[in-house]
């Protein structure tokens, strides 16, 4: 999600690291000469805001969808702080692919990093996703356990509170894990534990 001049008013987290260096970077590693594919868990599969030309259902190994990750803006403030999804390591993930025309690949890099990167938080990657229609190197934005913004194990109530109490710019954290549940059983993609936490709301 783009951080307008009003978020800049509010409060946002100090930044973990500059995420030039990493956009940069991650241009270099695609190199232009392909359609950009972007892998999104949650909400950029709901709320994308960039324009594709296909989507795919998608799965990544060696990463999975989770809820542990703070959020001091979108979903909470610093006193309240929401949640998030976050891609950690371990296990795996189903999700969706977007392609982006190859001339458009740049601007909506440059779009994701207003929207995902602009504390530099995410450990961005090339995923190896694996579609019906066969495999595909895609964007995604990982989370380390090291990273500030990472939770840790939280208690079902500390859980219950946050679902009950934390709002920020986009919302609450529970009206997220509603969008996103339904985004994904849309797509006929069923996570168990997504429909565990639904049951902690109050």
């Amino acid at each position: 999600m783009p951080v307008t001049q009003s978020d800049r008013k509010t409060v946002l987290p100090e930044p973990v690291r500059d995420p030039a260096p990493m956009l940069q970077r991650a241009l270099r590693e695609w190199g232009g000469e392909t359609d950009l594919w972007v892998f999104g868990y949650a909400s950029l599969i709901w709320r994308p805001e960039f324009d594709f030309v296909e989507q795919r259902l998608a799965r990544v190994q060696g990463w999975h969808r989770s809820l542990k990750m703070w959020s001091n803006v979108y979903r909470g403030t610093v006193d309240r702080p929401g949640l998030v999804f976050a891609l950690l390591s371990g296990g795996s993930c189903r999700g969706a692919v977007f392609r982006v025309p190859r001339r458009h690949g740049e601007a909506v890099m440059n779009a994701l990093w207003a929207r995902e990167m602009f504390t530099g938080v995410y450990d961005p990657r090339w995923l190896q996703c694996r579609t019906d229609q066969g495999p595909v190197t895609a964007l995604g934005f990982t989370l380390s356990r090291s990273s500030p913004s990472f939770t840790g194990e939280l208690s079902e109530a500390r859980v219950r509170q946050i679902l009950a109490e934390s709002r920020g710019h986009y919302g609450t954290t529970l009206d997220y894990l509603h969008q996103t549940h339904h985004c994904l059983q849309q797509r006929g993609i069923h996570d168990r534990k997504l429909h565990r936490l639904l049951t902690l709301a109050p």
